[in-house]
């Protein structure tokens, strides 16, 4: 796997005492140290600072958590969840790694082989759909 500047370089920064209500969609590498009240989309890698708080759904490469996510989180190559950070919602990812000390309540979906995970991911995600729009 060649390695895109993206991938190293942070193209977003949401930085600690910022708030932002609405989705928002981001090319690139982003780093969240402030609150958001929606979704977050990026093609690339998030980072969850320790004080940053997200309510809304978070899709990404791979995420690494360290403050307080209320969402699901879809983050194909990987997850990891930081000592004393809180995930409320689901998790989808190949790799998932939670600290000892960490808050995790909701489902998990990690499985390594690609043709597995896309049956798995997908077969949930629409089950959830379905759900969502019967509580409607």
């Amino acid at each position: 796997m060649a390695l895109r500047i993206d991938d190293i370089s942070i193209n977003t920064i949401i930085g600690h005492g910022s708030a932002i209500s609405g989705d928002i969609k981001v090319n690139g590498f982003v780093r969240i140290d402030g609150d958001i009240d929606g979704n977050l989309e990026t093609d690339g890698n998030v980072i969850i600072g320790e004080n940053a708080r997200i309510r809304g759904d978070v899709k990404a490469k791979s995420i690494i958590i360290g403050g307080i996510i209320i969402g699901n989180i879809q983050a194909n190559e990987g997850a990891k969840v930081l000592p004393e950070s809180i995930v409320i919602g689901d998790i989808i990812s190949h790799k998932v790694q939670i600290d000892e000390t960490a808050l995790f309540h909701g489902h998990c979906i990690s499985i390594k082989d690609d043709l597995e995970f896309n049956k798995s991911s997908e077969e949930y995600l629409q089950s959830r759909a379905i759900k969502a729009k019967v509580s409607l």
